[in-house]
């Protein structure tokens, strides 16, 4: 299955509702839910709720085009042949141009992004984006991040690319080896919302999902994303704030069932994934976190938590406390 990108996209202003997992909540739920001024900040960081007609978020491209300052102009047209190492994945490769004879290619210094008659300017902003995501990915697992990342023209190619009927409210999505961008949902996150994203989705791709249940692999993916994004937890957990101001601490980890699409709680859950993988992280060390990762995909996350000396009961009285102890 897919993994989404949008609990952390509940930080975004979108017009998208909630969906498969990646998911854009809607500015009215999170009036009523969210905290004002956090929710304003994190509105802020992320996109301008005020826009409902899919203009750009923000000052998003008068940011990007700022950006691209700082990234080389390698770009052109992709080799009939283009073979790369994917993020994260040393056997996996783009065999052949994905849109022969219509391809763009922009270089970064770690990253290869490929777009169907894409604008260049924005495939040198996403190789310099993805030079930074693939860096953040590459620092907590400390192994080298080479991202590939396509463009396709619309959202309809997108899902064409990535084998499913619909992307409608994703902003991106990791797929065998490579992220693949919806470019109307993209186009509106501003400069943080756009590097969250693609850090989220590398950590996917590079880190694997295989066997793992979703609170540790969103979890996970948050914790890469947003790790350097210089977002307060208040901020970036406004939803779950809400509710534990409210007096409703979480009382278990999330389950598979509570990151089902179109949930009222979704962004909630996505961030108390975040948070148990952040406690672990503050509390034991992130090359623990790391490992325990790793070591769940090999053989599952009971066994793993239990070699950490991490057993669920305890894992969720210490997560639970460090909840009330960031967000009350």
């Amino acid at each position: 299955m897919l993994a989404g990108v949008a609990p952390l996209l509940a930080l975004a202003a979108a017009s998208s509702p909630d969906r498969t997992g990646a998911v854009l909540r809607d500015a009215h739920d999170r009036k009523r839910t969210a905290p004002g001024n956090a929710r304003d900040r994190k509105e802020a960081a992320l996109g301008d709720a005020r826009d409902r007609k899919g203009t750009t978020l923000g000052d998003a491209q008068d940011r990007r085009r700022a950006a691209l300052g700082d990234a080389r102009d390698r770009s052109g047209a992709a080799p009939r042949d283009a073979r790369t190492t994917a993020a994260g994945r040393p056997g996996g490769a783009l065999a052949a141009e994905p849109w022969p004879g219509e391809t763009r290619a922009a270089a970064g210094a770690r990253s290869l992004v490929l777009g169907h008659r894409a604008d260049p300017a924005l495939l040198r902003d996403l190789a310099h984006r993805a030079d930074t995501a693939g860096a953040r990915v590459s620092a907590v697992l400390r192994t080298p991040v080479r991202p590939l990342v396509l463009v396709p023209a619309s959202s309809a190619e997108a899902a064409r690319l990535a084998g499913v009927t619909d992307v409608a409210g994703l902003a991106a999505l990791a797929d065998d080896g490579r992220v693949i961008v919806v470019p109307d949902t993209f186009g509106r996150l501003t400069d943080v919302g756009r590097d969250v994203v693609l850090a989220h989705e590398l950590t996917h791709v590079a880190a694997g999902t295989g066997g793992l249940p979703p609170w540790l692999y969103e979890g996970f993916a948050d914790y890469v994303a947003y790790r350097d994004a210089g977002l307060a937890v208040p901020v970036a957990a406004a939803e779950l704030a809400a509710e534990v101001r409210a007096g409703r601490t979480p009382r278990r980890l999330p389950g598979a069932a509570d990151f089902a699409p179109g949930s009222s709680r979704l962004a909630a859950v996505y961030q108390e994934a975040w948070l148990a993988c952040r406690f672990v992280a503050e509390w034991r060390g992130e090359e623990t976190l790391v490992r325990l990762y790793r070591d769940a995909r090999t053989r599952g996350a009971t066994r793993a938590l239990a070699a950490a000396r991490l057993p669920a009961a305890r894992l969720t009285a210490g997560w639970r406390a460090y909840v009330r102890e960031k967000l009350a």
